[in-house]
């Protein structure tokens, strides 16, 4: 517990070395799973992922999508995505999603160009990485 708390602190310190706007822009992109870490403090790490999440973000709303990396390139989608809206409260930033069937909250801890570690309302932090293309076709829907 002493070490899940350790990192929380680590991270919302390098957390705070960012702007603001800075970290929310970071939030865009793809990004693949790399562990999470459970409340207990069990870590699952993920050494490979057949569905990488697509986050935009503009201005204070946004979405995350699960899409399907190619080998030739491309990625497979669906029309499915989650909205969520973007608020700043007391120095951290908090995402707010809202579906027909659920509404929760998700907190960044961490939000730089190649990481990005969230924190959700079960306690616990998901860390990814920035995803490496397969192709030079990397950013095109198929």
């Amino acid at each position: 517990m002493k070490k899940h708390f350790l990192t929380l602190f680590l991270t919302l310190f390098l957390f705070s070395c960012t702007s603001t706007e800075e970290k929310i822009h970071n939030l865009n992109g793809y990004w693949e799973i790399q562990k999470a870490e459970l409340p207990e403090g069990i870590t699952k790490e993920f050494k490979f992922s057949e569905i990488v999440d697509y986050i935009q973000v503009e201005e204070n709303e946004g979405f995350r999508k699960k899409v399907r990396p190619q080998l030739g390139g491309g990625f497979l989608t669906s029309d499915d995505r989650e909205n969520f809206e973007v608020k700043v409260e007391n120095d951290s930033i908090n995402l707010y999603y809202r579906t027909p069937y659920n509404e929760w909250k998700e907190s960044v801890l961490s939000s730089e160009e190649n990481e990005l570690v969230i924190l959700n309302q079960q306690g616990i932090i998901y860390t990814y990485k920035r995803f490496t293309p397969y192709s030079s076709d990397y950013g095109q829907e198929n």
